[in-house]
């Protein structure tokens, strides 16, 4: 009876352990699953949160019934006071200004204006704005129900969409504003939609088309001097005659210094010193021995001190322009070269030099 007993009492213990443990596992699978679910609600809850913050709001939902309100630019007009939505409002700009940006701008639905805002700007420099001579239509065409215009080459656009006008572009006074210097050498005349360079009577225009070069009358034979004178060319489209002033059979002139010679240069204003212009040498005959010394100097002609005389070897001497000269004038200066043997005074020769000075730097 007693084993009976305790045989029973051990499987109802077993069977008591495989009841809690199948109700571990039931738990267990309830637990994991609960926690499943609570991620998904999770989720769900984040997605509608998100949907529901992008709703617009009660007090956003209903379109604003004005714009806000809009300036005339400074020098211009503006025409329309109203800020209503489909209201109009239109800008223009005073005499000598043009219009950038919208000339009218529309109130919209969402409280908006149609356009960017208009300024009234002055015209560039460069911009030929007085004489209609310098102004051309556009050439405008439709291009997917939009208007498209265009200017000639040395025309740019000026006015507005709705009423816009080609204008000149000053090539000359472009190039002197981005350039910071002339286009051309003498003088840059614009013409409508081009510019062509000018020079000064007495001057040609070379190739380059800028640039500017001296017409030699005496070289091309343009000049009217008689026999016995010489043409002297000076820059700017002028020449003189000049007659030699101790010819052969002047008994005084023998006189004077061994040999008078004369001559005539032509310079450009505010040539660059120093500078050396005239070279005085001695020639001996061959199988003659020359002097065994010689002296240079200035004897008349440079009161101002524009010119000084040094040797620039044992035989040579050299004319030097040390101060710059501002044209147009002309300066005469005398030089001349001694000639000694064993410290005797033998010769002297003078030279005359004639220095023409055109008013130009070219």
């Amino acid at each position: 009876m007693r084993e009976r007993r305790r045989e029973m009492t051990c499987m109802d213990k077993h069977q008591v352990v495989g009841v809690l443990r199948q109700m571990e596992k039931f738990l267990k699978g309830q637990e994991m699953r609960f926690t499943e679910g609570l991620r998904i609600m999770k989720s769900k809850l984040a997605t509608l949160q998100n949907s529901v913050s992008k709703l617009p709001q009660a007090d956003q939902s209903a379109a604003p019934t004005t714009c806000p309100s809009l300036e005339a630019p400074a020098h211009g007009t503006k025409f329309g006071s109203k800020y209503f939505v489909g209201h109009e409002v239109h800008f223009t700009c005073s005499h000598g200004y043009h219009l950038v940006g919208s000339a009218t701008r529309i109130c919209q639905d969402n409280g908006t204006w149609t356009g960017i805002s208009a300024i009234c700007k002055a015209p560039p420099e460069w911009s030929v704005m007085n004489d209609p001579a310098f102004s051309r239509r556009p050439r405008c065409s439709q291009v997917n129900r939009a208007q498209h215009c265009s200017c000639d080459a040395g025309f740019h656009m000026s006015g507005t969409s709705d009423n816009s006008i080609c204008q000149d572009v000053n090539e000359c006074e472009v190039y002197r504003l981005d350039q910071g210097g002339k286009l051309c050498v003498h003088e840059c005349v614009n013409v409508p939609g081009s510019y062509h360079c000018s020079c000064p009577s007495g001057y040609k225009l070379l190739p380059d088309g800028r640039s500017c070069e001296d017409v030699d009358e005496c070289l091309s034979q343009q000049h009217n001097c008689s026999g016995g004178t010489t043409c002297i060319n000076m820059g700017g489209g002028f020449h003189q005659c000049e007659r030699n002033p101790c010819p052969m059979d002047s008994r005084s002139c023998h006189l004077a210094p061994k040999t008078v010679s004369f001559h005539y240069l032509s310079l450009t204003s505010n040539l660059q010193t120093p500078a050396t212009l005239f070279r005085m040498a001695t020639a001996t005959a061959p199988g003659r021995t020359g002097p065994d010394g010689l002296r240079f100097g200035i004897v008349g002609g440079n009161s101002r001190g524009f010119f000084v005389m040094q040797r620039s070897d044992r035989q040579t001497g050299e004319l030097i322009l040390v101060q710059k000269l501002r044209g147009p004038q002309e300066i005469t200066v005398d030089v001349d070269m001694s000639e000694y043997s064993d410290r005797t005074f033998q010769a002297k020769h003078v030279a005359r030099v004639t220095i023409l000075v055109s008013p130009y730097n070219y």
